[in-house]
């Protein structure tokens, strides 16, 4: 039989059928194969490039310095509609380094089999490492959204209902809060979170992972994910809870120079007349970019932080009058990316003073240092109390 001898019935005429049923029925197999594919409107995705922002020097830093170091504890973007907080995020994707992703069923890594007591604590991979085989391997990190429309069964996760019907068994699958373990989380509009949403968020982010219960089945997923919100304060403030699980907040405003306002209308236009060739111009740079946070991630392991830098940070915390830990400790350690981003292993003061801002603002709470400035008035007149009885007692 001739490519031209395979045929179909007849399509009829008030009938919506594909165009490859169309195809098919008039032509081989070559003219299949050759034919030009059908715009069915599905979105191909083309972010805009990361290093093609205008200005928005803070936001970009801030982004960038969670990408190098995850223990900072995520970044917070606040401010007003259409300064570029979402498009900054999802342009993200292009820089996003690997990372080493376990395969041992408890998460370990190599350098945790280093440990004296390594061999009883995790015997399986113990052996596999030690007989030569590879117990990890190295992915891309993914930003993984969290739709606005979210319910609490896709965040957390729960039965898989397609194989409930099908298959007429009960198997428990993790939600969006699994599916960003090692990898950046972003969630638009953070500040119009549903409350049961925000706890389990916060829930999964502190222990590093959470647990499914359904019925007598309950599943334990990890979930060591980067939090990266957006918001705008016109529409609502954002509970104290997760403001704080937030490490950098950055202030983004508009563009109040003129020539850095028109040339974001020139490279918007640019990008959206021809997306694939506006990527295509940056490329080099975006390159260059990811290379240099792989190897800022690398050079991380060994910073460490001068002892003014230590002594300048903490006393700029207790002078700020700040209770929550997480201050120094996420100022630390944006230090210590942004010093292995500049390619060295030593912290300076100058360092510290560069994202102390990002680090620290927002953190002080005035209804608490007004809560434990009272506690002390009171404190002082039960003391006073006291003495005043003890001297009545012993005259």
């Amino acid at each position: 039989m001739s490519d031209n001898d395979i045929f179909l019935p007849d399509l009829d005429a008030g009938d919506e059928q594909s165009t490859l049923l169309r195809i098919l029925n008039q032509a081989g197999a070559r003219r299949v194969l050759s034919a030009p594919s059908l715009d069915m409107g599905l979105l191909d995705s083309q972010p805009y490039p990361f290093m093609a922002i205008v200005g928005q020097f803070e936001m970009r830093i801030a982004l960038m310095l969670a990408l190098i170091n995850p223990a900072i504890g995520g970044v917070l973007l606040i401010g007003p509609r259409g300064t570029g907080k979402t498009t900054a995020v999802r342009s993200l994707i292009d820089i996003l380094p690997d990372t080493e992703v376990s395969d041992c069923e408890d998460g370990v890594f190599p350098e945790d089999l280093q440990h004296d007591n390594a061999q009883f604590l995790y015997p399986d991979c113990y052996e596999k490492y030690h007989a030569g085989e590879s117990i990890s391997h190295y992915e891309q990190v993914k930003l993984v959204e969290l739709p606005l429309n979210a319910r609490l069964e896709d965040v957390v996760g729960g039965i898989n209902e397609r194989i409930a019907v099908q298959q007429n068994r009960v198997r428990l699958e993790r939600g969006i809060l699994g599916r960003a373990d090692n990898n950046l989380l972003y969630i638009d509009e953070v500040n119009l979170l549903n409350d049961d949403i925000v706890d389990a968020i916060l829930d999964a982010a502190a222990q590093g992972s959470y647990t499914v219960r359904r019925g007598a089945m309950a599943g334990t997923y990890r979930a060591r994910f980067v939090l990266i919100g957006s918001m705008n304060p016109e529409e609502g403030r954002l509970r104290p809870q997760i403001m704080d699980r937030f490490g950098l907040r950055v202030n983004v405003r508009g563009l109040m120079d003129k020539a850095e306002r028109l040339e974001v209308y020139r490279r918007v236009q640019s990008y959206r007349k021809n997306p694939n060739g506006f990527v295509r111009q940056w490329e080099v740079l975006t390159a260059e970019t990811r290379e240099e946070i792989a190897l800022a991630r690398q050079l991380l392991k060994e910073t460490t932080l001068a002892d003014d830098a230590i002594e300048v940070g903490l006393s700029l915390v207790q002078q700020l009058d700040i209770d929550s830990h997480r201050a120094e400790y996420t100022m630390f350690e944006a230090a210590r990316a942004y010093a292995a981003a500049d390619g060295r292993d030593l912290v300076t003061v100058a360092d510290v003073r560069a994202v102390a801002p990002m680090a620290l603002r927002q953190r002080r709470s005035e209804f608490m240092v007004n809560f434990f400035e009272s506690q002390r008035d009171e404190d002082e007149q039960i003391r006073a109390q006291i003495d005043s009885l003890t001297e009545s007692l012993t005259s």
